[in-house]
């Protein structure tokens, strides 16, 4: 069975069910459904009308919150040693996990938010997170923040590009690679613009504060 047929005959039976139940499997590794396919699909549904958008939409995120949530949970508490002897059970390989934490040390928190739209990686980067335990608050904020970006990201394709989704869907796919460096590029620009920014402000309350500390003149 096809991929877009299996996801089909989920909607059929299931309906909002395939968000919630769905997307938190595709995020242990188990991806059935699909998840970008699956929200694609979503928003076609939607634009025919069978879906509401935006009970839609929340469902969407919800089962991917849920579904990084749990990875998380268990990464942070059975943590490596354990995952190494039983995460074949999980289809978590170590190599997947090596190549995680390469691109986390690489690309630091923001990793984790843009981690949605990497097949591959997005499966890993839960159990990663946990394992080297991140606190909670910092997961949460870029974890729930990706999935929010990704839902409305392939959503939105299926909804605005209708019966076309496909040819726009597989386009996306494609390029999707060359987006993320992209979006890598523009964080690392505005990182350093930042920098520079607070920088200059720090010179200025340094030289402005030994004015001030100066004798005044007889």
């Amino acid at each position: 069975m096809k991929l877009l047929e299996l996801v089909e005959q989920l909607f059929a039976q299931y309906g909002y069910l395939v968000l919630l139940i769905g997307l938190p499997l595709d995020a242990i590794a188990l991806p059935i459904p699909p998840g970008n396919t699956t929200l694609t699909y979503t928003g076609y549904l939607s634009f025919k009308g069978v879906l509401d958008l935006l009970p839609a939409i929340a469902a969407a995120f919800g089962g991917a919150a849920i579904g990084m949530t749990i990875t998380y949970w268990i990464g942070y508490n059975v943590g490596f040693p354990l995952t190494k002897r039983y995460g074949k059970w999980l289809s978590v390989k170590l190599e997947h996990l090596e190549k995680t934490r390469k691109n986390y040390e690489k690309y630091g928190n923001w990793f984790l938010t843009f981690s949605f739209f990497m097949p591959g990686i997005r499966q890993f980067i839960g159990y990663f997170v946990g394992i080297i335990r991140i606190p909670f608050r910092t997961f949460a904020f870029y974890a729930y923040l990706g999935a929010a970006l990704w839902v409305l990201a392939f959503v939105g394709i299926g909804f605005i590009f209708g019966e076309q989704w496909q040819y726009v869907f597989s386009l996306f796919e494609a390029y999707l690679k060359y987006i993320f460096i992209g979006l890598c590029v523009l964080l690392a620009v505005l990182g350093y613009l930042r920098l520079r920014k607070f920088l200059k402000m720090k010179k200025k309350m340094l030289s402005f504060n030994k004015e001030r500390q100066k004798p005044p003149s007889p």
